[in-house]
């Protein structure tokens, strides 16, 4: 063993070989990603036998380390930027990203401080602010932070609303939200602290909407009881079905009640940038905050999720903690400290990613993507209802479609249709060839698409329609 080696370095010939290593296996993966099977399986036994092992005191090639994980590593991930990735939200990632992931931690940016990075934090200046332009959001007041995904900005903005609506105390308030809200919302409740007592779930209507009349009859009550209405969570673009929430009406009944209108479009607001997006995401732009994953339908590797709010003073006001050991750091008020401004101190350089790639395709890209996106899924709605095999159950809304295989001409029960597609489901995983499961819906067991990767087809679709029809005929054969 040398010497230096408690160094952790390599010379500068082999930097280069590793590196060009992993370019050609990653340029490799988006070159052909398409031919291979976007599913991976494998118990925790098999990935057991795989990879558990001691700790090696010894040093390994790191050319073989390499090839290891690409051979046994990424063979057994799921590719989700795959045409045939269809559940839960898809990653259809972009390379030009990659490349700008691959800079930022090779230069192992740290971007919580100004001084730590002044272009970094410009950066994520910069890239909020187009976000914000966006929305419609204040360009002077607004503001924003990129966080590790959607989870995280709902956590801040429910962090932010608590303190500005209700100061230390929290011990009466009551938060409201629809029962499609994405899970991550709940999460970051009970995180907070809030007593279950204190979350109002709100039925949705027949179109998975929130219940304006339910919203206000709960609030009314709350406040009779003497409890601290604050906070109402909209849904713009929910995971089941890409439904939007009226959040025009919302808008207004938070203004009349003093209330925080927060809207979680972690998924659908991207959807800003289509064709009639204004008029799909009407009333977003009324909001205190806005939750948006550029790590979802802005076509980003994962981590990336965004949090904008109307006064960036919110979020200062909300978590900035200056120790003896940040003091000398704090700079003027126009150079920013995002660690100020939400829970993370060591904080990525996540700007980066959108900056290059936006740069690089401009936004006119991303706008036809999310054109296209829309259509391929009421294309493929379309299919469904031309079909004598199949049922939609909830229709194509912002590139999200729920539909279960329900034959005209057989006389099926509901508890047959459940089971037989969720059968369905798991043979075309078991098959490898795509990705889609389950969800629930009026009770019902049904089959969802996502459509938010570009480079899908309808042809993957049809051909992924006939793949489904195949199982279930050797399912009712059986």
């Amino acid at each position: 063993m040398n010497n230096d080696d408690y160094k952790l370095e390599l010379s500068k010939a082999e930097m280069k070989k590793l590196g060009y290593q992993a370019i050609d296996e990653i340029v490799e993966h988006f070159d052909t990603q398409h031919n291979k099977p976007p599913v991976a399986r494998g118990s925790r036994k098999d990935m057991d036998k795989m990879f558990a092992a001691e700790a090696p005191e010894d040093p390994m090639d790191a050319s073989d380390v390499l090839q290891f994980v690409i051979d046994k590593v990424m063979s057994n991930s799921n590719i989700v930027s795959h045409p045939k990735s269809y559940s839960f939200v898809p990653g259809p990632s972009n390379y030009v990203s990659v490349v700008a992931d691959t800079l930022a931690t090779g230069f192992n940016v740290f971007s919580g401080g100004w001084v730590a990075s002044p272009a970094a934090a410009e950066l994520e200046i910069v890239t909020i602010n187009w976000l914000l332009k966006l929305f419609n959001f204040p360009a002077k007041r607004g503001g924003g932070i990129f966080t590790s995904g959607g989870s995280m900005a709902n956590l801040t903005a429910i962090v932010t609303a608590r303190r500005i609506k209700c100061g230390e105390d929290f011990s009466k308030a009551v938060i409201y939200l629809s029962d499609q809200a994405h899970s991550s919302n709940i999460k970051a409740i009970r995180i907070l602290g809030f007593k279950r007592e204190q979350i109002r779930l709100i039925p949705t209507d027949l179109e998975f909407k929130m219940s304006l009349n339910k919203l206000k009859n709960a609030i009314a009550k709350d406040s009779l009881e003497g409890l601290q209405p604050f906070m109402v969570i909209a849904s713009s673009g929910t995971t089941n079905t890409g439904t939007v929430d009226p959040l025009m009406e919302l808008s207004a009944i938070c203004k009349s009640e003093n209330l925080w209108f927060h809207i979680d479009g972690a998924y659908g607001g991207a959807a800003i940038l289509a064709k009639n997006g204004k008029q799909l995401l009407k009333g977003i732009d009324k909001a205190d905050s806005i939750t948006v994953d550029p790590h979802k339908w802005f076509f980003q590797p994962y981590e990336m999720g965004c949090l904008l709010v109307r006064n960036s003073a919110w979020l200062k006001d909300t978590f900035t903690e200056t120790p003896e050991y940040l003091r000398d750091v704090e700079g003027n008020e126009s150079e920013i400290n995002f660690y100020d401004h939400g829970v993370q101190l060591t904080r990525r350089f996540r700007a980066l990613k959108l900056y290059m790639s936006v740069k690089t395709f401009g936004m006119a890209a991303f706008r036809k993507a999310i054109d296209y996106n829309i259509k391929i899924a009421e294309d493929a709605e379309a299919l469904f209802r031309k079909s004598a095999k199949w049922e939609v159950i909830s229709p194509a809304t912002l590139a999200i479609i729920n539909f279960r295989y329900h034959p005209i001409d057989r006389n099926l029960s509901e508890p047959e249709l459940d089971a037989l597609n969720q059968k369905i489901s798991e043979r075309v995983m078991n098959s490898g060839e795509a990705l889609l499961v389950t969800t629930i819906l009026q009770n019902q067991v049904v089959l969802r698409m996502c459509l938010i990767n570009p480079r899908t087809t309808i042809q993957d679709i049809r051909e992924t329609i006939n793949l489904c029809e195949k199982f279930a005929d050797e399912i009712l054969s059986e």
